[in-house]
């Protein structure tokens, strides 16, 4: 039996059963770290941004998640995102407060029931709003929808590879520099689960002034954050040893300055590492999107 069939069997604990509980009254899991986070903030962090809601007009849907809806830390990768694809004249909208979340980790945690729930839900939604086309920020977001959702007829990207596409095509240009070494962090489900480890890569290559280096454990070989899974919102078995806190040594032992990634868990789970270990005056923990916008 699967891990996830194991979870259905029994109601999961406190923290994140009253995660699953907000998905649907408050629009996702982030909910649950304050009852101050309700789904008419959902859109808030985009309030100054000048993002137009999605319509059939509309290109893209960009798919903003839980955690960038929510964290403010987060949310710095979602603003930067939004400021690239404006540069590229990209046509995506968001749903704002309609929002819901994707049930990525309602279902790793076992709720399976609710989670389909929420998949008809939403694919209801967006085929009523005409949504064709769909990018993240989330790797697991981006996960979910390729994989979980019942086949359907959504082009799905996660942001990396919009961006890499823009690159391509030009549409995406770097004037300044970003003087500073990197090593990149490869998400789960952005790497191993779905094969992405060329464009983030090409990102961060074509940014003027960035040598990448990588670390040992990178591409299918990389070692997980422990973020995902609903283990954001569970104590780990061994708390003593945090797989976070041994990949801030990896990536010191490379020299690195910044450790890139482009999954919102990583990066909380990874910066909050960084903090742990006492490593704050020797790296940095960036998204992507945050870094090539400071080379815009």
């Amino acid at each position: 039996m699967s891990c996830i069939g194991l979870r259905s069997q029994d109601p999961p604990p406190s923290a994140p059963g009253a995660a699953t509980r907000g998905c649907r009254s408050r629009g996702g899991a982030g909910g649950v770290q304050s009852g101050s986070l309700v789904r008419e903030d959902r859109g808030a962090w985009a309030a100054d941004l000048s993002i137009e809601p999605f319509s059939e007009k509309t290109e893209y849907l960009y798919f903003v998640g839980c955690t960038p809806s929510y964290d403010p830390q987060a949310q710095k990768g979602a603003r930067a995102l939004v400021s690239l694809l404006q540069q590229a004249r990209v046509s995506f909208g968001i749903l704002g407060a309609q929002e819901s979340c994707c049930g990525s980790e309602v279902r790793r945690l076992g709720e399976v029931g609710l989670f389909e729930m929420m998949v008809e839900e939403n694919m209801e939604m967006y085929l009523e709003l005409g949504v064709r086309k769909i990018f993240t920020t989330s790797p697991h977001c981006f996960n979910a929808f390729k994989n979980d959702y019942s086949p359907n007829e959504l082009q799905l990207q996660h942001y990396t590879q919009v961006l890499a596409d823009l690159l391509k095509s030009g549409a995406l240009k770097f004037s300044g520099k970003f003087e500073k070494i990197v090593t990149y962090q490869d998400p789960c489900y952005l790497g191993k689960h779905n094969g992405v480890f060329d464009e983030p890569r090409l990102l961060l290559k074509s940014i003027p002034g960035i040598k990448l280096i990588e670390m040992d454990r990178s591409r299918e070989k990389s070692l997980c954050c422990e973020g995902g899974g609903g283990r954001m919102w569970l104590e780990g078995t061994n708390p003593e040893i945090r797989l976070a806190r041994l990949r801030i040594q990896e990536a010191l032992e490379t020299g690195a300055e910044i450790l890139a990634t482009a999954c919102p868990f990583c990066l909380l789970t990874l910066d909050e590492a960084v903090r742990y270990v006492g490593a704050q005056d020797k790296i940095r923990v960036m998204d992507l999107a945050d870094i090539a916008a400071q080379a815009i």
